[in-house]
């Protein structure tokens, strides 16, 4: 059923609320706001009782897709199932009324909190300290790039190139453009992973950094990372890691051991928090110890002081980068992270990522007869197909899948990335999915294939069974084209 706008529901004479009776004399409303900034008329308010409000909204909430409804498998960005302890905590009136211009005695606990939430981190990764200000991912890359670039010039070695791989997140270049820099791209090989042959010819004396991912977009682990690393530094460059995927390698391996001067995590992705729809995020920084004094300013700081422990924040770093965001970054991410890393402990945090990697590759082995794979298997915790198959066949598209993959009522995975794969259907499971769920999605899309060759006008027609039934797409693509030239 369609639902109406909340003013054609609105009713004449019904109300669901009631004042109280002022406690004040009344007075013209000219001597409380100034006559010019008052309307001529009142808005149009709807009139309906509360029944009707909380059935409204509950209504349209139920038509929005979201992962406590269900699966969430978009590749690479990691939307897993968020436990409700994380909002607990992060509602506790320590932190929820806690204001960032207090003083730093008063905040004793939050400080405490993301100091220890830093050491975690730093920890985790293998890196020798962490900056908890970038507000999400790719700020953290920018934040990054702005530590790499001070390293160099601090050398009095400026530099002015970033090598990106091909298969990268779009973020990558935008950032490395952002921070001042070319970025050259560095090609994949045939298995999917860094071509060590163009990134030697591609390594030069301008060569600030190597941006990766690992593992990698098509979900497939640098098993050459260490001999990269060495290239790298042999070049007086940096490697600095893409922290997108780092649900694969919680307490399996570490950047910091494989090499990376610098990594950033998605607190948001991996150490759950609810977003989408932009935000919240939170894109920490950890770097080795040649980039430690870079940092952006504060850092919290632990000392002691008559016989106690305290926290503060430093901001006397004359090196330092300055600040990415003002106070101390996005704080309820950091409650929530700080709560899902003490929760699941070293071993839960382990178990995260190979129940990952399982689900992921449970998922592959199901479709592998159904849509082609473009890259050798085993995966980590997410993989690529190509609907290629069914476009050559009978001109059903990737799109057209995501489309019909609504009416089985799950979320579309990503599509059309990584780039170097044609007709990309980008998959990421997580851990949190069981195998009845697995069953199902896996149900959906050799479902869908096999409409796409019994019945291909079944899928160009969808979805069927969404609110909002299937766009022009080729209306909107030329929309698209004109605000782009706008």
């Amino acid at each position: 059923m369609k639902e109406q706008l909340i003013f054609d529901l609105s009713r004449s004479g019904r109300k669901g609320y009631r004042f109280s009776p002022l406690d004040i004399p009344e007075r013209p409303a000219g001597e409380l706001i100034p006559s010019k900034f008052l309307r001529k008329e009142a808005a149009s308010i709807p009139e309906i009782p509360e029944s009707e409000v909380v059935r409204h909204f509950v209504r349209l909430s139920n038509l929005n897709y979201h992962v406590d409804k269900n699966m969430y498998p978009l590749g690479s960005c990691t939307m897993k199932y968020n436990p409700k302890i994380n909002d607990y905590t992060c509602d506790l009136p320590g932190f929820s009324a806690l204001h960032p211009m207090q003083p730093e005695s008063t905040a004793q606990g939050a400080l405490q909190m993301m100091h220890e939430l830093a050491e975690m981190l730093s920890e985790i990764a293998g890196m020798a300290t962490v900056s908890l200000q970038p507000a999400a991912g790719a700020h953290g890359e920018l934040t990054g790039i702005l530590l790499i670039k001070k390293y160099h010039a601090k050398l009095g070695r400026p530099r002015h190139k970033l090598l990106v791989v091909d298969s990268a997140h779009g973020t990558n270049p935008a950032s490395a453009a952002l921070g001042g820099y070319q970025t050259v791209s560095v090609s994949s090989n045939a298995a999917g992973r860094t071509n060590l042959d163009d990134l030697r010819a591609k390594l030069d004396e301008d060569v600030a950094a190597l941006m990766l991912t690992n593992p990698n977009t098509l979900g497939l682990f640098e098993s050459e990372i260490l001999t990269i690393a060495k290239m790298v530094h042999d070049n007086g460059s940096l490697l600095y890691m893409d922290g997108a995927n780092m649900n694969a390698l919680l307490g399996l391996t570490r950047p910091g051991d494989m090499g990376f001067d610098v990594v950033h995590y998605n607190l948001h992705k991996s150490f759950s928090t609810p977003h989408g729809g932009g935000g919240p995020g939170s894109g920490p920084v950890g770097v080795s110890a040649r980039l430690a004094e870079f940092l952006p300013v504060p850092v919290v700081e632990k000392y002691e002081e008559n016989d106690a422990t305290r926290y503060r924040l430093n901001s006397d770093r004359p090196d330092n980068i300055g600040r990415m965001m003002n106070f101390y970054g996005n704080f309820s991410v950091l409650v929530r992270a700080y709560t899902y890393i003490r929760m699941l402990g070293a071993e839960g945090l382990r178990r995260v990522s190979e129940n990952a990697i399982i689900n992921a590759n449970y998922l592959l082995i199901r479709l592998l007869d159904h849509y082609t794979l473009p890259y050798p298997k085993p995966v980590m915790h997410e993989f690529c197909l190509s609907g290629d198959r069914q476009k050559k066949a009978h001109n059903v598209r990737t799109l057209d899948i995501a489309k019909r993959i609504l009416d089985y009522g799950f979320h579309s995975p990503t599509v059309y990335f990584p780039l170097i794969v044609s007709e990309a259907l980008m998959i990421e499971p997580t851990e949190t999915e069981s195998k009845e769920t697995l069953d199902a999605f896996a149900d959906a899309l050799i479902a869908i294939a096999e409409e796409a060759s019994s019945n291909p006008e079944k899928v160009l027609s969808a979805p069927e069974t969404t609110p909002v039934r299937r766009l022009d797409d080729a209306l909107a693509s030329r929309q698209l084209n004109i605000c782009c030239t706008l």
